[in-house]
């Protein structure tokens, strides 16, 4: 097994020397395990909002400082909503709309993610700093999330990547590894670098299994860019880490009718509000509700 060192999660993102290759790979476990106990979520909710989380801490790290990216995957399926936002720094947060969908397996006894999300749509929504978001979507092409991020850069970027993402859970329920990789062309890139490419790619069948045996996010680069020269251009931590606080909980509830919010204090005694990203909940007397400064409605 790995030293102690290794089993941080981290990130990091490459450049082959020949600049026609762009990679990233993420060692995921531990935020995952961390999401997983945050929202109790069963073993196919975990694989769904695992995988999603990786992708966004991925495509995170390929925005500009200050930007952050959002990815939305809505499906006619038990889960319904699998959220996940990251931004460059390394910091995720995400939750999934029906966390205790009953355990859902294919027929190799792997967890049936496609069928718990079903047919839908990917938005990947990207906020950038003091401007207006920009957010693009497309059909889900397979409900695995790999395959329908690989679609999403095919149709809206037109940026030509292969995409693997995994979670792989334990018996007593926690995540035993989780992890992800991108790999994408670079504009120019050789027909000889494609071929070499395409071959590296059928020696990683899951990437979950590379993580749990303790192979590094250098590592499964290594497999993947077998062949090239590389540069690390970042290494990085990445958390699970939710934004919310008590000032922006009781921001957002001073955008509340005042007179909602006085018929609950009347009935409750007080008011509790649930994060939906990290599940912590705060709570706010009559004397807090009485500083507040209400929008006056009708």
């Amino acid at each position: 097994m790995e030293d102690g060192d290794d089993m941080q999660d981290y990130l990091i993102r490459v450049l082959t020397t020949n600049k026609e290759i762009r990679a990233l790979a993420v060692r995921s476990t531990e935020l995952v395990e961390k999401a997983r106990k945050a929202h109790n979520t069963t073993p196919v909710a975990t694989a769904a909002l695992g995988r999603l989380l990786s992708a966004a801490l991925l495509m995170g790290s390929m925005i500009k400082g200050g930007d952050e990216i959002k990815l939305i995957v809505e499906g006619d399926g038990p889960l319904e909503r699998v959220i996940a936002e990251a931004n460059q720094s390394g910091t995720v947060r995400g939750y999934v709309s029906n966390p205790q969908v009953p355990l859902l397996l294919k027929h190799e006894g792997k967890l049936d993610v496609a069928a718990a999300i079903g047919n839908g749509q990917l938005r990947v929504v990207k906020t950038k700093l003091l401007k207006n978001s920009y957010e693009s979507s497309v059909p889900l092409v397979s409900g695995e999330i790999a395959e329908d991020l690989t679609y999403y850069y095919a149709q809206s970027e037109q940026t030509p990547s292969a995409i693997g993402l995994g979670v792989l859970v334990d018996k007593d329920l926690s995540v035993k590894a989780a992890g992800g990789f991108i790999i994408q062309l670079l504009p120019g890139a050789k027909e000889e670098t494609i071929c070499t490419l395409e071959e590296n790619l059928k020696k990683i069948s899951s990437v979950s299994n590379l993580i749990e045996e303790g192979k590094t996010p250098e590592e499964i680069l290594e497999i993947l860019l077998a062949g090239f020269d590389f540069r690390i251009m970042e290494r990085k931590e990445v958390e699970y880490k939710c934004k919310c606080d008590r000032e922006r909980i009781a921001v957002l509830l001073s955008s509340f009718d005042q007179k909602e919010i006085e018929e609950i204090m009347e009935k409750e005694g007080k008011i509790e509000v649930r994060c939906h990203f990290c599940n912590q909940i705060y709570e706010f007397t009559l004397d807090d509700i009485k500083s507040m400064n209400f929008d006056e409605r009708g």
